[in-house]
C-alpha cells in the first residue's frame, strides 16, 4: 500500500470579546501550525467572536463581514505566502438581511476557491442560530486542494449522517467539522461527560461508515452560560481518534493523514460497495409514511 500522506493543522482557542485579539491569536498560531508542516489548516467556529447565538440581539448582525473584508484578506495573504489551505469559518453577511454560518476554502493561491453555509440550523436554548442564520443553498460542495479532496461541514451538522455521506460520495478524504459546542451550565453535571462521548462517537461513526478521515475543530473557555469543551480530534478511515487535544487548553495540532488507508479501508468493508440504493427512497420524507 503506497503512502499518500498530508498534514493536517487545526486550531483551537477561547474569544474574547475583541474581534481584534480574537484574529490575532488565531492568525498566530495558523502560523504555527503551518510552519510545523500543516497544509491544510481547520479553525474554530465563527473563529473571530464570541459565540453569541446564545441570546437574541439584533447588535450581533454587527460581526458579520462581506466576502471581501480585511479578516479575511489577512488569512489570504498567509495562505497565499505559504501554500496552505485554510478553512475560514466566519459570520457572512451575503445581503442585507441575509446572513450565513459560513465556511470559506482559502486555496493555496490566495484566493477563495469555494464556499460552504451550514445546511442545519439550531434553534435550542443557547442556540439560537435560527435569529441569526439562513440555512445553507450550496448543498454538500467538496474541494479538491492540491493536498486532498475535502469536504467542510459546521457543528450542528455533525448530528446528520446524511451530510457525511453525501459528501463522501461527492469523493471527500477528509471531513472538517469547525465547531463551537460545549456544556450548558443549567444542565446536571454528571451527563456532561455522556454528551462529550456521544459528540466523539458520533465523529467517529462518521469516519466507519464512510471511511474517511474526519477533524473536529472546537473552542474551549466559558461564555455565558456555555462551558466549551474543545477535544479538537482528529479520526481515522476506521473510527480511531488519532490526535486529540485537550478540554481547556489553548493549542495547535499537526497531524499526518495517510488517504491511502480509505482505499485500504473500503477493500476490506465494503459498505460502498454493499449499499442498497434502490432502498433508500423514503430518507426524502420527513418521517415515517
Amino acid at each position: 500500500m503506497n503512502r499518500k500522506e498530508v498534514a493536517i493543522g487545526i486550531v483551537q482557542l477561547s474569544c474574547t470579546k475583541e474581534v481584534n485579539t480574537n484574529v490575532q491569536k488565531t492568525f498566530e498560531l495558523t502560523q504555527k501550525a503551518i510552519r510545523a508542516g500543516a497544509k491544510i489548516v481547520c479553525l474554530q467556529e465563527l473563529f473571530y467572536t464570541q459565540y453569541f447565538c446564545q441570546n437574541i440581539d439584533p447588535l450581533h448582525f454587527e460581526y458579520a463581514i462581506e466576502l471581501k473584508h480585511h479578516i479575511i484578506e489577512k488569512f489570504q495573504i498567509l495562505a497565499q505566502n505559504t501554500a496552505a489551505t485554510i478553512l475560514l469559518p466566519i459570520f457572512e453577511k451575503r445581503s442585507v438581511g441575509i446572513y450565513h454560518n459560513t465556511v470559506i476554502v482559502i486555496s493555496p493561491s490566495g484566493t477563495i476557491q469555494g464556499l460552504y453555509r451550514k445546511m442545519h440550523i439550531p434553534d435550542d436554548p443557547s442556540f439560537y442560530e435560527k435569529y441569526y442564520f439562513s440555512p445553507g443553498d450550496l448543498g454538500f460542495p467538496v474541494f479538491e486542494t492540491p493536498y486532498a479532496k475535502i469536504g467542510v461541514l459546521i457543528c450542528y451538522d455533525q448530528w446528520f449522517p446524511e451530510a457525511a455521506r453525501l459528501a463522501a460520495l461527492q469523493g471527500a478524504e477528509i471531513l472538517f467539522y469547525p465547531t463551537a459546542i460545549g456544556w450548558w451550565e443549567k444542565e446536571p453535571e454528571e451527563i456532561y461527560s455522556s454528551q462529550l462521548s456521544a459528540w466523539k462517537i458520533m465523529h467517529q461513526s462518521h469516519a466507519i461508515a464512510n471511511n474517511i478521515f474526519v477533524v473536529a475543530v472546537n473552542r474551549v473557555g466559558k461564555e455565558g452560560e456555555l462551558a466549551f469543551w474543545g477535544n479538537s480530534l482528529v479520526v481515522s478511515p476506521f473510527g480511531e481518534i488519532i490526535a486529540q487535544t485537550s478540554t481547556t487548553e489553548e493549542e495547535f495540532l499537526v497531524i499526518m493523514c495517510d488517504l491511502s488507508q480509505i482505499e485500504y479501508y473500503r477493500q476490506q468493508w465494503p459498505f460502498f460497495r454493499d449499499r442498497r440504493i434502490e432502498a433508500y427512497q423514503d430518507l426524502v420524507k420527513r418521517f415515517g409514511k
